[in-house]
């Protein structure tokens, strides 16, 4: 049966279910003229069945058959009783719906066996299992899209699309001519898998516009498909990019452009068999040079350049890491840089290089190798993918990263520019979410010994690479799968404030500033998550960033009052201790002419002090009894500041007569404010509703201020919370970020 009438016999199936439907309502109405109506429709529906049927036309066996004469329905009767049609319809609808469950049942069979051939690569057998399922039941769409990826294996785009075309038609979502008539309605996952298809067919069939329209017609459906339609229609302007190229290069080869005969020369001279290395250096070398720009990428490519190992003995021994002579070195090396040449923003070519199974198996394991030149060479040719977004895409998907932040992690031990391209690449990759995922695997077992072992021997390792190697780890950090079990290891904390002690020795010159910069960058990001290290360690931690204060480093101070502010939460005993130091004079230095972002962690930590240690509350109210400075740090645009100082203020006016002091200033008005609703955050209402409770609770003068400004309501709601419950669960400091 050919395509054509297929389509004519669905689109008659399905017509015909709708004017059955249509009669079936116009016999059911209540009014008359509607009933009258549909009456005379069904006999002249019954007579046209009737003389179709004298003429003996048949369906075929492979349609599906509409009974227009239903069991029970003969000669006048149901023409003049309605409800006996009735009957006698639903009669022959109940036989159809057992009939077509039936067939539905033997369809998904057939998908299944599909689905099993599919899996074992038969695609062949894939195809004819999902023929005989739609046979069956014809409207199965999901028969239709698999089917589709059967012939797409099998190189058949021009049946994939039209497969497609049939499974978007069942859901009207597109007719024959889909890209005009396609209107946007509600699809489900088996439309966009249809259109998904198609685009990847139209593509092989280098239709490219027509490629992209179905991945514009994926978005426009379903916005949340944003990064699957960005990355295939990059694969669009890539392949298309890739047939510009090979068409310029092929006129350019023709019309005799030297260096694109020389690069195909070369190629032809490079396939003799057993020739000695350093034949075969020199002439990659050669190659290597003769590669100017796209157009002897391009040819080298198109000429079978990277098969250049395939079947030669001597170069396939040569590009591996057990190098034997001097000239399988050189000539290992000059390969390397012919790779270069050819991968240079070209990502068609750095595309072929990875996929090639010799290459991806052992330029990895050459980052290993005992010659500084090829390791040197190798992370200049992953640092090529590494600088595009595609490039690094590449190597995450071609490469198993498993293991590489510890290879290049290891390059920290040497002091030439190995480090620093090391550091380098790390830094590039790890801005991709792939590989920090990847990264979780090893990281506990092998990754973190080896950054311990670094961390203790700073003296020892190229302290430039050490710092960006830490910066490196706190970005992998962001990840909170690596960020647990960094904060879960006792070995990486304690190495890490070894650093520390390493850096820094009071009153005297911060030595290697970037490794204590990023160390101190890490470890406020690591008690970010709670652990029981962080608990065990708070105390000893929170005594090195006391030492680190008197810093003349203006990031370090910065640092340090950062963790100060979120290791002090994990222990009540460190902050007591702390506070016994003069942690809150400092505190409040930091407040009066620090940086916005020092006086924010400042105030953050004497929140955190002013929670458990009435100590602290005392030494703030003795260095400032009307709270002069926190009544200004309440009227903060920043709510982060405004919370805290909120939070500050509840604690202090624990304190006898603390209340009494604040008569005169404006503390109600300021208050109530925030509690009222001019605060966004809810923790800074709860702050302040509670701080105002227990100033009204303290001295009733406050009260009387407070109905003046009509805040009586705010006041009944908060000062529940204010009498009796300052337990640590009433009042929240607000995070920082």
């Amino acid at each position: 049966m050919s395509n054509q009438q297929e389509e004519q016999d669905l689109q008659k199936f399905l017509r015909d279910v709708d004017e059955i439907s249509r009669l079936i309502q116009g016999l059911s109405s209540t009014d008359p003229a509607v009933q009258e109506k549909a009456i005379a429709a069904t006999e002249r529906r019954l007579s046209c069945t009737k003389k179709k049927e004298e003429n003996e036309c048949s369906h075929r066996l492979d349609r599906t058959l509409i009974n227009t004469r239903p069991s029970g329905f003969s000669n006048q009767e149901g023409l003049t009783n309605p409800e006996s049609f009735m009957v006698a319809l639903e009669k022959d609808a109940k036989e159809r719906a057992r009939r077509r469950k039936e067939n539905e049942a033997v369809a998904n069979a057939l998908k299944q066996q599909g689905n099993e051939a599919f899996g074992k690569g038969d695609y062949e057998a894939a195809v004819q299992k999902y023929t005989e399922g739609l046979k069956k039941q014809k409207d199965m769409q999901v028969l239709y899209t698999n089917r589709v990826q059967a012939h797409i294996k099998l190189q058949e785009y021009e049946k994939a699309i039209h497969d497609c075309e049939w499974a978007l038609r069942i859901t009207g979502k597109s007719d024959t001519r889909f890209a005009e008539q396609f209107c946007l309605m509600q699809c489900d996952e088996k439309d966009l898998k249809a259109f998904f298809h198609m685009g990847k067919a139209y593509l092989a069939l280098k239709q490219y516009s027509k490629s992209r329209e179905c991945y514009a017609k994926i978005l426009e459906i379903d916005p949340h498909k944003e990064k699957l339609c960005k990355d295939c229609l990059h694969e669009v302007d890539l392949e298309e990019k890739k047939q510009r190229e090979e068409e310029k290069a092929t006129e350019e080869f023709e019309s005799g452009r030297c260096t694109a005969v020389s690069v195909n020369t070369l190629l032809q001279k490079l396939s003799r068999p057993n020739e000695n290395a350093l034949f075969y250096a020199g002439g990659i070398q050669l190659l290597a040079n003769t590669v100017q720009d796209g157009t002897e990428q391009t040819i080298f490519r198109t000429n079978n350049g990277f098969s250049i190992i395939n079947d030669n003995e001597v170069i396939r021994r040569a590009f591996s890491p057990e190098m034997k002579s001097p000239a399988e070195v050189e000539l290992s090396l000059s390969l390397i840089l012919l790779w270069q040449a050819v991968c240079k923003e070209n990502e068609e070519n750095q595309r072929l290089l990875l996929t090639h199974p010799y290459v991806n198996l052992q330029l990895p394991t050459l980052l290993l190798s005992e010659v500084s030149e090829i390791q040197e060479q190798c992370l200049a040719l992953l640092t090529l993918y590494a600088q595009t977004e595609n490039g690094r895409s590449l190597l995450i998907r071609h490469l198993n990263l498993t293991k590489w932040l510890q290879t290049l992690m290891s390059f920290i031990h040497f002091s030439d520019s190995r480090a620093s391209s090391a550091m380098n690449l790390l830094t590039s990759l790890v801005t991709e979410e792939k590989f920090k995922i990847q990264c979780r695997v090893k990281l506990s077992t092998e990754v973190l010994p080896l950054f311990a072992q670094l961390l203790n021997s700073v003296q020892a390792v190229n302290q430039t690479a050490l710092g960006r190697c830490i910066s490196v780890m706190g970005e992998l950090c962001s990840d909170k799968v690596v960020r647990m079990q960094m904060a879960e290891s006792q070995e990486c904390w304690q190495a890490a404030l070894s650093l520390v002690d390493a850096c820094w020795a009071e009153g005297k010159a911060t030595r290697y500033p970037e490794c204590l910069h990023a160390v101190l960058a890490l470890m406020m990001n690591l008690s970010l998550e709670p652990s029981l290290v962080i608990q065990e360690l708070a105390e000893e931690t929170s005594r090195r960033c006391m030492s680190l204060l008197s810093s003349q480093d203006g990031t370090v101070v910065t640092r340090a009052v950062g963790l100060l502010s979120r290791i002090l939460p994990a222990s009540p005993g460190a902050v007591e201790e702390r506070v016994k130091q003069g942690l809150v004079k400092k505190m409040i230095c930091f407040l009066k002419v620090g940086g916005q972002i020092t006086s924010g962690y400042a105030l953050k930590t004497l929140a955190v002090c002013t929670k458990s240690s009435r100590r602290a509350q005392e030494e703030i109210l003795r260095r400032d009894k009307k709270c002069t400075m926190l009544l200004k740090l309440l009227r903060a645009k920043n709510e982060q500041v405004a919370g805290n100082a909120a939070f500050c203020l509840g604690r202090c006016l624990e304190v006898p007569g603390t209340a009494t002091n604040l008569l005169g200033t404006d503390i109600v008005r300021i208050l109530l404010k925030l509690a009222g609703g001019d605060a966004q955050k809810v923790s800074v209402q709860e702050n302040a509703a509670i701080a105002l409770g227990k100033l009204c609770t303290a001295d009733a003068r406050h009260t009387s201020r407070l109905r003046e400004l009509n805040g009586m309501a705010v006041l009944s709601s908060s000062v529940k919370y204010a009498q009796g419950k300052s337990s640590d669960s009433t009042l929240k400091w607000v995070h920082d970020v």
